[in-house]
C-alpha cells in the first residue's frame, strides 16, 4: 500500500507535461506493491481543480485510487506537528495539509509517493519517501 500525494495526481489529472511521465510510472510502481491509498485531506485538495464530485470520483476509480481514514493518533500527530512548525517560526497558512498527510503516513507505517519531499522529510523522518 501507498499514500500518493496530491502533487502527484494532479500531475496525472492535468497530464502534466513536465511531471506526468515519472507520476505516472510510479503510481503503476505502487500499485505492484499494494493499493493506492489516499485520505481526506488529499480528496480535498483534488476537489480543488474538479469540475464536479462524479469526474473527481470516475478518475480516481479509473486510477485504482482508495480513500482511506486518517486515525486519532495521525490527526493529533499533525495537529502537534503544525503547532511545532508555527513555534519555531512557520509563517506558510497553506501548509497544513501536509502536515495532514505526513502524519497520516507516519503513524500508519505507509511509504508516501509524493514530488515535495524536504517538510515530509523535516517533520516525519520516519516515513518511507518515494520521490523523484
Amino acid at each position: 500500500m501507498t499514500l500518493v500525494d496530491t502533487n502527484v495526481l494532479v500531475d496525472l489529472l492535468a497530464y502534466d507535461p513536465v511531471w506526468y511521465q515519472w507520476s505516472s510510472m510510479e503510481i503503476e510502481r505502487a500499485a505492484t506493491r499494494g493499493r493506492i491509498l489516499i485520505n481526506d485531506m488529499i480528496y480535498t485538495e483534488l476537489s480543488i481543480r474538479s469540475a464536479s464530485i462524479d469526474i473527481l470520483n470516475t478518475a480516481l476509480d479509473e486510477m485504482g485510487v482508495v480513500r482511506i481514514a486518517m486515525s486519532d493518533s495521525a490527526l493529533f500527530l499533525a495537529g502537534k506537528t503544525y503547532q511545532r512548525y508555527r513555534a519555531i517560526g512557520g509563517t506558510r497558512a497553506n501548509v497544513l495539509p501536509d502536515f495532514f498527510i505526513g502524519a497520516h503516513a507516519a503513524v500508519s507505517h505507509l511509504p508516501l509517493l509524493t514530488r515535495d519531499a524536504r517538510r515530509y522529510r523535516h517533520y516525519f523522518p520516519t516515513i518511507d519517501l518515494i520521490t523523484p
